[in-house]
C-alpha cells in the first residue's frame, strides 16, 4: 500500500469515527463550556442562592418567632421562596449565548439542538437548583422544621427544582429574543409550576404530619420524567423561533 492509500484510509476511518463521538463530544463541550462561563459570572448562581437565605431569614421576624407557626407555613414557605429563586436566574439562561451570537452557531450545528439545551439546562439546575435543594435543611432550622423531613425536603426540592428548571428554560428560550422579557417570562411558566409547588409542598407536610411520603415523590418524578421527554423538544422549537422569527 503506497503512501497516499494508507493516508486515504486512515482519514475514512477518522470520518467513520465522528459520527459516533460526535453527539457525545458535543453535549460534552456544551456542559463544559456553561459551567465554565457561570462560575466566571459567580454573581449570577450566588445570586438565587442569597435571595433564597434573605426571603426564609425575613419571614420569621416578619409574620412571628412561634415555632408552631413557622413549622406549620415552613413546607410552602421553602417551595415557594425556592420556585422564585430558581425563577430569579432563568432570564440569564439564553441570553448571554443570543447576546454573543454563539446562540445562532448552536442552531447551525449539525447536533441536535434539543440535547444541547438540555445539556444547558442540566447545568442551570446543577447550579441553582441542586444547591438550594441542600440549602433548603439548614434554613429549615429556622422555620423550627421538624427534623424527621428534611432529608424529604432536600430529595423533593432536588426533583422538582430539575422540573422547575426544565419549564422554566421553555419560557426563557421563548423571550431570550426580547429585551425586557423577565415579566413574561414570570407570567408563562408560573401558572406550569403550580403542580410541582404542590406535591413538593405535599412530600414535606406528609413527612411532617407522619404520612407516607412515596406518593408525593412518586409523583414529583413522573412529572420530571414527563419534562424530560418533552421539554427539550419544547426548548428547540422556543429557540427556533426567536431566533428565526
Amino acid at each position: 500500500m503506497s503512501v497516499s492509500e494508507g493516508t486515504l484510509a486512515k482519514e475514512v476511518a477518522v470520518t467513520r469515527e465522528e459520527p459516533r463521538g460526535g453527539l457525545a463530544v458535543a453535549v460534552w463541550a456544551t456542559l463544559k463550556r456553561d459551567l465554565v462561563l457561570l462560575l466566571r459570572r459567580r454573581s449570577e448562581v450566588l445570586n438565587p442562592l442569597v435571595f433564597f437565605a434573605l426571603v426564609i431569614t425575613l419571614f420569621p421576624i416578619g409574620i412571628s418567632p412561634d415555632p408552631a407557626l413557622l413549622a406549620a407555613i415552613a413546607p410552602g414557605l421553602l417551595w415557594v421562596a425556592a420556585l422564585l429563586a430558581a425563577l430569579l436566574s432563568l432570564d440569564s439562561l439564553f441570553r448571554a449565548d443570543y447576546d454573543d451570537g454563539s446562540l445562532e452557531q448552536l442552531l447551525l450545528t449539525p447536533q441536535p439542538l434539543a440535547l444541547l439545551a438540555l445539556a444547558k439546562v442540566t447545568v442551570h439546575w446543577l447550579l441553582t437548583g441542586l444547591p438550594l435543594a441542600l440549602m433548603a435543611p439548614i434554613l429549615g432550622i429556622m422555620l423550627a422544621l421538624p427534623a424527621g423531613s428534611y432529608a424529604v425536603l432536600a430529595i423533593s426540592l432536588a426533583l422538582g427544582s430539575a422540573s422547575l428548571s426544565l419549564i422554566g428554560a421553555i419560557g426563557a428560550a421563548l423571550t431570550v429574543g426580547l429585551s425586557r422579557g423577565g415579566v413574561l417570562l414570570s407570567l408563562l411558566v408560573l401558572p406550569l409550576y403550580i403542580p410541582v409547588l404542590i406535591f413538593g409542598a405535599g412530600a414535606v407536610q406528609a413527612a411532617i404530619l407522619g404520612d407516607g411520603v412515596l406518593a408525593h415523590l412518586a409523583i414529583l418524578g413522573a412529572l420530571l420524567a414527563l419534562a424530560l421527554s418533552l421539554a427539550p423538544l419544547a426548548i428547540a422549537a422556543s429557540l427556533r423561533i426567536s431566533i428565526n422569527g
